[in-house]
């Protein structure tokens, strides 16, 4: 089987792993640059990465906060695109629309990651939120 809609969720998967090195070089940049009597203050076991939001400067957190939100809603994503290329729709529209999404999303999280303004953010949500309804009610008439 070959779709063309599997083309924007293997793109949105290699930019989820982008903006994971995105976060780590800027974690890791932070962390080199803090003072260590701050670092002591959460140093210890079992720290985790979000420990380090109270040290660590906001726009070294906000790729992080990013990377999160590309795990949590395009998960519906994918598992639409897979209904729609498994049921033989993964062309035209849908496929606009696909592309759509990824590439609000990519847009996303550079203005979440380097501006992070909330209301631009809600409006780049709403719109890829809007493409994902779309994608998602064409599934499901596909599904049945």
């Amino acid at each position: 089987m070959k779709s063309e809609i599997l083309g924007p969720a293997a793109v949105l998967v290699i930019w989820t792993l982008i903006v994971l090195i995105w976060t780590t070089v800027m974690r890791f940049g932070s962390l080199a640059r803090l003072d260590k009597d701050k670092l002591g203050t959460v140093s210890g076991r079992g720290i985790r990465g979000q420990d380090l939001e109270k040290i660590l400067p906001n726009s070294a957190n906000w790729p992080s906060h990013n990377y999160t939100h590309l795990l949590e809603q395009p998960t519906i994503f994918y598992a639409v695109v897979f209904i729609l290329a498994l049921s033989d729709n993964g062309d035209g529209m849908n496929l606009y629309v696909a592309w759509a999404y990824v590439g609000i999303r990519i847009i996303h999280s550079f203005w979440q990651s380097l501006v992070n303004k909330i209301p631009v953010r809600i409006g780049l949500f709403t719109v890829s939120t809007l493409c994902l309804l779309f994608l998602a009610v064409k599934a499901l008439m596909a599904a049945f």
